[in-house]
């Protein structure tokens, strides 16, 4: 008999850490070999853990709650010597990397580089409260035994005690709130955002999805105005595909755009674990009803926590409905790595003119927000134009 480790593992091409959600087994407990024994939180999905091997859990090293990174220990199970693990866990080693899509499915390309910055020593719950705080344990004097930053470190580098006295409820931000926060401060830091609207009337629209709602085919989904701002979108990017893009910057400082020839159409979802933008892989592949039926059921996968981290990479343009809030239109933020996000607005009732005189419609307005390292004021607008005649008088 032997006692095994189980690591952290990289579950989502490429994560770094992960929160530990809570454990299904204990101390003591019998296990086997793919039995689900921990729930963990990534930037992207809450994610269950087969366990590596069979044999009794003799430590649990990791408590809930805590914010661990990919190969650290966190179970311990006393096994046979001759009792097979689980083929395919292990962890990545960390290289640089550049995002590269060479087809409907994701590939990496690692970028040469033989200098791995120094990472802080710090524990776990340390290295969460300097996240809480927005400490840089990098630019923090460590005082531990062992030359590790402690609690008392972060707090002096805060000087959240002396500077700024809790007043209200502090909120942890964890999981998918916070990647998404730093997701987004990434995008704003490193893409310079443009931002274009128009209104459109939406007539068309409105009776397109009147008539899919009573046709058989459409059984069992949900269709909505965003289902035909889907096929929009997959038709205004035929025009102009440099919206389906990525801009990318290469080693030796230079930059490359990379123009998709399939679309991984991505959907802001918001639920009460926070904002997630999954999307749908080769959407432009899909029939009208496949589309419905993929938008269903990837936006109810989202609310119920069930997307897997695959779901949430590697999309090429986003479309957020901000109208279900009531809201007319917004500056959207750029998914990471992508040139374009379009923001749908509420539909309302307003005059509108129409052969000259004036008329109620329903009304709807469209927020594009575009990369301008990647498209141009020119092929912006044509985009735009396109989803809203699109939605105007949809062919369908």
């Amino acid at each position: 008999m032997s006692i095994r480790e189980f690591a952290l593992p990289d579950v989502g091409e490429g994560l770094t850490e992960a929160e530990i959600v809570g454990w299904r087994v204990g101390i003591g407990d019998e296990v086997a070999v793919n039995q689900a024994i921990v729930d963990i939180e990534t930037a992207k999905a809450v994610v269950e853990l087969p366990c590596p091997f069979t044999g009794r859990v003799t430590a649990l090293l990791v408590e809930p709650g805590a914010v661990v990174p990919v190969g650290t220990p966190i179970l311990a199970v006393e096994v046979s010597d001759r009792e097979p693990v689980l083929v395919g866990y292990g962890v990545e080693q960390a290289t640089g990397r550049r995002r590269r899509l060479r087809g409907a499915a994701a590939v990496d390309a690692s970028v040469p580089g033989d200098v791995t910055p120094t990472r802080p020593l710090a524990k776990p719950p340390v290295r969460a409260l300097a996240r809480e705080l927005g400490v840089d344990l990098t630019a923090v004097t460590p005082t531990g035994a062992h030359g590790d930053v402690t609690r008392e470190d972060v707090r002096r580098a805060s000087r959240v005690d002396s500077e700024r006295p809790v007043r209200g409820e502090r909120i942890p931000v964890r999981g998918i709130q916070r990647q998404m926060a730093e997701a987004m401060v990434r995008s704003v830091a490193s893409a310079p955002h443009v931002t274009e609207w128009v209104d459109v009337d939406v007539s068309g629209t409105v009776d397109a999805v009147r008539r899919l709602r009573d046709d058989p085919e459409f059984a069992g989904t949900r269709v909505t105005p965003l289902t035909v701002a889907a096929v929009a979108v997959i038709h205004a990017i035929r025009r102009t595909p440099i919206v389906n893009a990525s801009w990318i910057a290469l080693p030796d400082g230079s930059a490359e755009i990379e123009v998709y020839p399939f679309v991984n159409l991505g959907l802001a979802v918001a639920s009460e674990h926070g904002l997630v933008v999954p999307n749908i892989r080769d959407a432009g592949s899909l029939s009208l009803a496949g589309l419905a039926r993929a938008i269903t059921d990837l936006t109810q996968r989202a609310r119920d926590r069930a997307l897997s981290p695959a779901d949430s990479i590697d999309g090429t343009i986003t479309i957020t409905n901000i109208g279900v809030f009531g809201v007319d239109g917004g500056t959207p933020i750029l998914n990471p790595g992508e040139a374009a996000i379009l923001a749908l607005g509420r539909i309302i009732e307003r005059p509108w003119v129409v052969n000259s005189g004036l008329a109620v419609r329903p009304v709807m307005q469209l927020s594009l927000a575009f990369d301008h390292r990647v498209v141009d004021g020119a092929a912006g607008s044509t985009f735009l134009a396109d989803v809203a005649a699109y939605l105007h008088q949809p062919p369908l």
